[in-house]
C-alpha cells in the first residue's frame, strides 16, 4: 500500500469514527466469519494472529498494522503461545468514493515498525472513547486522526530506511546463526516484518529467497569442512543445522551433483 496514496485519500475523504473496541484472545482460537459492517484498522497490542480478508492472510503483531473492508469473509487464529491482543477500530466512509480506491472493500497491511507514541495514541484513544459526553467525543475523533498521523509518519520513516542497510543486518544474523533450526518465520519475526517482505529483500539483493539463501549459505559452509575437517558427514550435517545426516547428504549432492563422501575424496588433497 502507497502511504502517500492512502493519506491523500484520507485526507479528501470525509469519514467518522464508528467504534473503538479493545480484544483479547487466548492462544490457539480461531473464529471464522464477517467483518463488520464498517472498515477499520487492527492495532496489535500483544501476541500474534492471522487475519485473512477475502482469503489473503496476513501475520499481524505489533509493529504492523492490518486494514479490512467491510463485510469481508474474515478467517482468525490466534499463533503462539501469547494472549493476542489488538484494537479494532472502525470507521465510516461519508459521501462517495473514487471508484479506482474504496476503503470500505480494500484490506492491505502498513508496516509501522515499533512506536511508543503511536502506542500510547492508542491508549488514549481506547480510554476517551470509553467516556461520555459531547467533549469526550470530539476528542475521540480528534485522537483518530492523530493516531492516523502518527501511523502514516511511521510508515513513511520505514520506506525511507535504507533497506540494503537491514538486509545486511539479517544476512549477518543468518552467518552468525546458520547452525540453528531456523526457518523463514523465525527469521521474519527475528526483525518483525511479514515473510512477503523478507522475500522482497533477499529477491532484491541475491535473486533467491531467504531460505535458499540459508541452504546455500550452510551447504557452502560444509564444502569447507568437508575438506579441513577429518569428522564423520554426520557431525559436519549437525554443525551447520541439518539434524539428518542422510536428508544433509541429499541436499549436499542435489546442489553440486557429488556426495559429501565423494567430495571429500575428490578434493581433500586437490581443494582448486
Amino acid at each position: 500500500m502507497d502511504v502517500n496514496k492512502l493519506a491523500e485519500h484520507f485526507a479528501h475523504t470525509a469519514f467518522q469514527l464508528k467504534a473503538v473496541r479493545r480484544f483479547e484472545r487466548e492462544p490457539g482460537m480461531w473464529f471464522n466469519d464477517y467483518s463488520e459492517p464498517f472498515p477499520g484498522f487492527v492495532f496489535p497490542l500483544q501476541g500474534k494472529a492471522e487475519f485473512v480478508f477475502n482469503g489473503t492472510p496476513y501475520i499481524v503483531r505489533t509493529g504492523n498494522i492490518v486494514h479490512g473492508g467491510a463485510q469481508m469473509q474474515l478467517d482468525r487464529r490466534v499463533i503462539g503461545t501469547t494472549k493476542w491482543e489488538y484494537l479494532l477500530v472502525l470507521y465510516n466512509v461519508l459521501g462517495n468514493e473514487p471508484k479506482d480506491f474504496s476503503l470500505s472493500s480494500t484490506h492491505f497491511e502498513l508496516q509501522t515498525g515499533q512506536s511508543p507514541r503511536l502506542t500510547e495514541l492508542l491508549q488514549q484513544l481506547w480510554r476517551t472513547s470509553n467516556e461520555t459526553g459531547g467533549i469526550h467525543a470530539f476528542r475521540t475523533e480528534t485522537l483518530f486522526r492523530c493516531v492516523l498521523d502518527e501511523m502514516f509518519v511511521n510508515v513513511r520513516n520505514q520506506t525511507k530506511d535504507d533497506t540494503r542497510a537491514l538486509f545486511e543486518q539479517i544476512v549477518s544474523y543468518v552467518h552468525d546463526h546458520y547452525m540453528d533450526s531456523l526457518t523463514v518465520g523465525m527469521l521474519a519475526q527475528q526483525y518483525n516484518m511479514n515473510e512477503n517482505r523478507l522475500f522482497y529483500l533477499f529477491q532484491k539483493y541475491v535473486g533467491m529467497g531467504p531460505w535458499e539463501y540459508l541452504a546455500a549459505y550452510r551447504l557452502n559452509r560444509a564444502k569447507k569442512l568437508l575438506l579441513q575437517l577429518d569428522i564423520p558427514i554426520y557431525v559436519i550435517a549437525k554443525s551447520i543445522g541439518y539434524a539428518d545426516p542422510y536428508y544433509f547428504s541429499r541436499v549436499f549432492k542435489k546442489q553440486f551433483g557429488i556426495s559429501p563422501n565423494n567430495f571429500r575424496e575428490k578434493f581433500k588433497n586437490n581443494p582448486c
